[in-house]
């Protein structure tokens, strides 16, 4: 197994966790750089636990990776219950979300569900999860919106065009535009700016 945190105690105490429900060997890094290496050396292990604020760069990005890599079962320990980050954990290939505030009970619950080949969200962001994908539109009726068109909105967001969109989603610029259009049905506008401006407030993006 792996454990990912910059903090070397709680490192430690995930280690010993897992140790004591029966790991056998336990690899630790305190940094993506160091993660790096060790999934290399030490190929797709069968579980990793990340922490998503790193020392020298995004927990996020190392879930992806790991994900590309073959590595099937990812745990994120993180302190943030932000209703995004814990969507853009699943949304990179993370099966469980944890807080660093769970008690033991919890963090081995989890860990056993993703062994069994499961999804766990910790207790206390599940609830976010079901209402994650939520914005009221101009009507202040709650839309549902889909992981797609939360992503394309994330970079509408940023500034990007249907085309930079496209490129980066590995959409055509015509499917961007018609997620756009889809989008605007559901919350009643048809402007970019106010699309944003709904999905922030409800803390679908950021």
């Amino acid at each position: 197994m792996l454990v990912v945190d910059g903090h070397p105690l709680l490192r430690e105490a995930i280690t010993a966790r897992l140790r004591s429900m029966g790991a056998g060997t336990v690899h630790e890094a305190a940094s993506v750089a160091e993660a790096r290496a060790r999934a290399q050396a030490n190929g797709p292990c069968d579980l990793a636990i990340l922490d998503l604020g790193l020392p020298d760069g995004s927990g996020l990005d190392l879930v992806t990776e790991l994900r590309q890599l073959g590595w099937n079962r990812l745990v994120v320990l993180a302190s943030s219950d932000d209703p995004y980050a814990v969507r853009s954990a699943f949304q990179a290939g993370a099966q469980a979300y944890l807080l660093k505030s769970a008690s033991p009970a919890v963090v081995t619950d989890g860990v056993k569900r993703v062994l069994d080949g499961g999804v766990y969200a910790d207790p206390t962001v599940a609830p976010l999860l079901a209402t994650g994908t939520r914005v009221p539109g101009t009507d202040n009726t709650p839309r549902e919106l889909s992981a797609r068109e939360v992503e394309v909105l994330q970079l509408v967001a940023d500034g990007q065009s249907n085309k930079e969109i496209g490129e980066a989603l590995n959409l055509s610029a015509l499917t961007v535009k018609s997620h756009l259009s889809r989008i605007g049905r559901k919350l009643g506008t048809g402007d970019r700016a106010q699309m944003v401006a709904l999905a922030m407030r409800a803390g679908v993006i950021r």
